[in-house]
């Protein structure tokens, strides 16, 4: 079944928008046919100074009291800044709060949000694996199935946690993957992938590299023809989609600029630009950075940086969707960027969602 979800990110961030804006943007998006709502998990976002960010659990806790329908989940939480026995938790209450409706969404963190808190940043891909066996794990666990866990990393000793999801087995596990290993272990361990800045070219290049991971980890056919395959795309609604691509168009490059979308689309690496230590370094605070990636992603060209966004009319939004379908994604987790929040909401329900839940049901 193909899914719509609306993220609350740095969209929300940016515009300042209070609580209770937001809340009463996911009870429009429930109440208007949207089957998911996001919320993503930053410390800060220093490149906006007046932007508000609130702790995701706490707000989807208030989004779960307010909504009926749509499930609910981490756009994405950060593995590196918790314990794993606080991250099942918080799934399980969250589910529990909202009558099955809840979603993990984990990623491996960033440097973004540790640097300036002095979190160690080393080794997160091998951490943030022990941590998905961890949850997992103790999604299972209760006073009779007290469980043990002898990791490089983690440690449990007859731990156990005293609430039982609704949802069955557990919470889906939304994976955020972009590099080979983590692919990998979406396939093996993940319920879910939920990238964000991709063109439908290495959508599906990535989601090859899933499934193929599915398979030798002998995950059962059930697992993989469920399989939730997301993606986090802007969307930007305007009468000229011409004039509008022309003042977003860095940003959008910017937010491409990886090693692996330069590979799929045959693009040469920018001399003496070091991703390695631009992943674990980078913070939106630090100027030089921010230089060296502005220079580096005008070698994108147009056209890459365009396939990754749908600007314009509900008419041109409409083909950008219908590529990444074509790229295998199945769930569609929506930032919608402009001056009319709520309006868009609104709009790509009535004009959009209805020719996909036509063409696709």
């Amino acid at each position: 079944m193909l899914k719509f979800g609306i993220q609350n990110g740095l969209n929300v961030a940016r515009a300042g928008f209070s609580e209770d804006q937001i809340l009463t943007a996911c009870l429009l998006a429930d109440r208007t046919g949207y089957d998911s709502i996001w919320y993503m998990d930053h410390s800060n976002v220093p490149q906006w100074s007046k932007a508000i960010v609130n702790d995701p659990w706490v707000m989807l806790s208030a989004i779960a009291a307010t909504t009926r329908h749509v499930e609910l989940g981490t756009c994405v939480t950060d593995a590196i800044r918790r314990h794993p026995s606080n991250i099942a938790l918080a799934s399980i209450t969250l589910d529990r709060i909202s009558k099955g409706r809840a979603t993990l969404g984990i990623g491996a963190g960033e440097a973004q949000n540790l640097k300036e808190f002095n979190i160690p940043f080393d080794n997160p891909v091998s951490k943030w694996e022990e941590q998905l066996q961890v949850i997992k794990l103790l999604f299972g666990s209760s006073p009779d199935n007290k469980v043990d866990f002898n990791g490089k990393y983690y440690q449990l000793s007859q731990a156990c946690l005293q609430a039982k999801p609704i949802r069955k087995p557990h919470p889906p596990i939304y994976m955020a993957a972009g590099g080979q290993r983590t692919l990998k272990m979406t396939g093996k361990y993940g319920d879910g992938w939920l990238p964000i800045g991709y063109t439908p070219e290495l959508f599906e290049d990535h989601a090859k590299t899933i499934k193929d991971s599915m398979k030798e980890s002998n995950r059962s056919k059930e697992d993989q023809d469920n399989f939730q395959y997301a993606l986090d795309i802007d969307v930007y609604f305007s009468d000229d989609a011409e004039e509008s691509w022309a003042k977003m168009k860095e940003a959008v490059k910017v937010s491409l600029f990886k090693p692996e979308v330069l590979r799929v689309h045959g693009l040469k690496e920018i001399e003496g630009f070091d991703f390695k230590k631009y992943f674990t370094e980078y913070s939106m605070s630090n100027q030089d950075w921010i230089v060296k990636m502005r220079e580096g992603a005008t070698t994108i060209p147009d056209a890459v940086a365009r396939s990754s966004v749908a600007v314009g009319t509900p008419d041109d939004i409409i083909p950008v969707f219908e590529r990444f379908l074509k790229a295998g994604v199945n769930h569609f987790v929506i930032r919608f960027w402009g001056s009319n929040y709520f309006g868009s909401i609104d709009k790509f329900a009535s004009k959009v969602m209805p020719y996909f839940k036509e063409k696709y049901k």
